[in-house]
C-alpha cells in the first residue's frame, strides 16, 4: 500500500514582482544550486542548515516569479523549479505549497506561448512525482488535467505544447488520476490522436508533417504507459482493437514512430501472454518478417545513428515476440541495484526519467513512491562510509538518510497500527 502524509498548507496570494528588471536580477542570483550545495560542504552542520534556508529562498523567488510580466522571467522561474525537483526530494516544503504551484503551472499553461507552456506541463510532472500517488496530487491533476486535454485535443492549439500536454497528461495520469474509468477514457484520447498515424482503408499511408507525428508518438507512448495499469479485460479489448493495426505503424518514415510502435507492440505481446500463455497472433510470422528487417536496416537513405538505434531496439522487439525473452537491464544505483526484466518496467522507468533525467539514481534512492513504483521498499539507511563513497555532497547525505528514516518511521508505525488490529482477523 501506498502512505503518504498530508500536510495543509496556508496558500496566501502570491504577488508578481512589480519590477521586471529586479525580478530577473534577483533570478539570475537564484539560478545556481551548487552554490548552496558547496555551503553545505564546507560548513558541516551549519552548514547545511544554511543551505537550506538558502535553497529554500531560492525555490520561493522562483514560485513567486512564475507570475511575473516578464515572460523571460516566468520561464526561468519554471526551469529552476524543474531542475530542482529532478534532482532533489523536496516533499515538505512542497506539499504546503502545492496548490500555488499549481495555480502558476495552470495560468502558465493558459497564457503562455510553447516553450513556457512545455515547462509548465514538465513541471506538473515532477510536482506528481514529488507528492506521490494520494490526495495531494489528485487534488493537483483534478485541477490540469481538462487543460491538458483542451490543449492536447485542439488542433489550433501551439504544437509542441500539445507534444508536451501528450507526454505529461501519460505520468500524471499514472500517478494521480483515482479512478480507472478516467484512465480508459485519457487512453482514448490518446488514441484518437495517433490513430491518424494508421494506415488508412484502402492501404495508403497518412501524410503527415514530422511535428504532427512527433504528437503521434507522444500519444502513443503515454498510451503504452497507461496499458501497464489496466485490468486484464481491458488489456484484452485493446489488443484486440490494435494488434492488428499497429505493425503498420512500423512502415512510418519516421525513425522514433517506428521504435515507438514496435516497443508497443512487444509490450501488448507480453501482457497479453502474462494473462494467456497460449495466446496467438493471426499475423505472426508476416509481424516477425517485419521486425527482422527493422533490426538488420542497411536502407542507404536513413541516417547511420538512426539506423543503430532502430536496429537495436528491434533486435529486442523480434526477440520478445518471436522467443518471449526480454533482454535485462541492470541499474545500480548507491549500494542497491534494480533489474528492469519486462518491458512493462520498462515502459515506466523510462517514463520517469524523461522527466528527472539524471536524478533518476537519486529518486530511485530516495523518493518513496517511485521506489513504491518499482518495489524496492523503503529507503535504505546507509553508513556514512558508504554515503561518503557516493560521492554526494554532505547536505545530500544528509537529505538522504533523513528521507531513509522518515520512510522507516512511517513504515514501523504502519506495521504497528495492522498489530493493534489484531483482534479484527
Amino acid at each position: 500500500g501506498r502512505y503518504y502524509v498530508i500536510k495543509r498548507g496556508q496558500h496566501g496570494a502570491v504577488q508578481p514582482f512589480s519590477d521586471e528588471d529586479a525580478s530577473i536580477e534577483t533570478l539570475s542570483r537564484c539560478s545556481s544550486f551548487s552554490d548552496a550545495m558547496s555551503v553545505a560542504e564546507e560548513g558541516g552542520e551549519a552548514g547545511e542548515e544554511t543551505a537550506q534556508e538558502d535553497l529554500q529562498y531560492k525555490l520561493k523567488v522562483f514560485i513567486d516569479s512564475t507570475v511575473d510580466k516578464s515572460a523571460k522571467t516566468r520561464q526561468g522561474a519554471l526551469d529552476g523549479l524543474k531542475a530542482a525537483m529532478a534532482t532533489r526530494i523536496l516533499y515538505e516544503f512542497i506539499s504546503d505549497r502545492r496548490m500555488t504551484i499549481t495555480d502558476s503551472i495552470e495560468r502558465c499553461l493558459k497564457k503562455g506561448k510553447g516553450p513556457e507552456q512545455c515547462a509548465a506541463a514538465s513541471l506538473a510532472c515532477l510536482l506528481c512525482i514529488q507528492l506521490g500517488s494520494g490526495v495531494e496530487s489528485e487534488e493537483v491533476f483534478k485541477t490540469l488535467k481538462p487543460i491538458f486535454k483542451n490543449i492536447l485535443l485542439d488542433g489550433a492549439a501551439n504544437i509542441q505544447a500539445r507534444q508536451a500536454c501528450a507526454t505529461s497528461l501519460g505520468l500524471c495520469t499514472l500517478v494521480a488520476e483515482d479512478d480507472i474509468l478516467d484512465v480508459y477514457a485519457t487512453m482514448e484520447s490518446f488514441e484518437s490522436l495517433f490513430m491518424r498515424s494508421y494506415v488508412k482503408e484502402d492501404g495508403s499511408r497518412p501524410s503527415l508533417n514530422p511535428q504532427t507525428t512527433l504528437l503521434h508518438t507522444n500519444a502513443l507512448l503515454s498510451w503504452a504507459l497507461l496499458l501497464t495499469i489496466c485490468t486484464g479485460s481491458q488489456v484484452k479489448a485493446v489488443t484486440h482493437k490494435h494488434l492488428p493495426k499497429l505493425p503498420r505503424l512500423l512502415e512510418n518514415d519516421d525513425v522514433n514512430m517506428r521504435i515507438a510502435a514496435g516497443e508497443t507492440i512487444a509490450l501488448l505481446f507480453e501482457l497479453a501472454r502474462d494473462m494467456d500463455p497460449e495466446f496467438e497472433y493471426d499475423d505472426w510470422e508476416p509481424l516477425c518478417d517485419k521486425l527482422n528487417s527493422l533490426a538488420t536496416d542497411c536502407n542507404k537513405h536513413r541516417a547511420k545513428t538512426d539506423k543503430r538505434k532502430q536496429r537495436s531496439v528491434f533486435r529486442d522487439v523480434l526477440k520478445a515476440v518471436e522467443e518471449r525473452d526480454f533482454q535485462t537491464e541492470t541499474i545500480r544505483f548507491s549500494t542497491e541495484r534494480m533489474t528492469i526484466d519486462s518491458w512493462v518496467r520498462k515502459r515506466t522507468y523510462d517514463a520517469f526519467r524523461e522527466f528527472v533525467g539524471s536524478g533518476m539514481n537519486y529518486h530511485l534512492q530516495a523518493n518513496e513512491f517511485i521506489r513504491d513504483v518499482f518495489q524496492l521498499g523503503p529507503p535504505m539507511l546507509v553508513d556514512a562510509a558508504t554515503l561518503k563513497s557516493m560521492k554526494i555532497s554532505r547536505f545530500e547525505r544528509h537529505l538522504y538518510n533523513a528521507a531513509a528514516f522518515k520512510a522507516r518511521t512511517k513504515a514501523r508505525n504502519k506495521f504497528r497500527d495492522k498489530r493493534v488490529d489484531v483482534g479484527e482477523f
